[in-house]
């Protein structure tokens, strides 16, 4: 009979940030409950690209841009922590910050809600170092097809 090995490293939990992107989904959850009418979520979410580092900030402005003029359709909203671009109150895209996770790069992400299904197997995330103008046309023809 085969013996199971057991791990030598325990498991350590969720990092610092994780913890603080979850307590952070969790305040979007309870403001989403409380938001009166009068309430302009892309106000909430230019204060948070506000708050970004120079190179994540110029990044996320320029999405934030191309996302509103190709997907109008699609309402901004917080989402743990992060700008991102709903229809239906579903998540269709959203930037995450390259330092919010101290990682390499930024990422473009589309959720299950964005109509990009192409055969069985398409990309549903993409890492950005920087916007070009050919990075940002593939970007405007992406958000297009995923607010469908």
């Amino acid at each position: 009979m085969p013996t199971t090995r057991k791990s030598t490293k325990a498991y350590e939990g969720f990092t610092e940030d994780e913890r603080a992107a979850m307590k952070e989904r969790a305040r979007e959850l309870k403001a989403d409950t409380r938001r009166s009418a009068k309430a302009d979520p892309e106000s909430e979410v230019l204060a948070k690209i506000a708050e970004m580092s120079p190179a994540d900030r110029a990044m996320a402005e320029k999405l934030h841009a191309i996302v509103r003029a190709n997907a109008p359709a699609l309402t901004p909203k917080l989402w743990y922590g992060m700008p991102a671009y709903a229809r239906d109150n579903k998540v269709v895209c959203f930037f995450q910050a390259a330092e919010k996770f101290k990682a390499r790069y930024a990422t473009l992400g589309f959720n299950d809600a964005a109509n990009l299904d192409d055969g069985a197997m398409w990309p549903t995330a993409f890492a950005l170092t920087t916007l070009t103008a050919a990075a940002e046309k593939k970007i405007a023809a992406l958000v297009r097809k995923a607010a469908g």
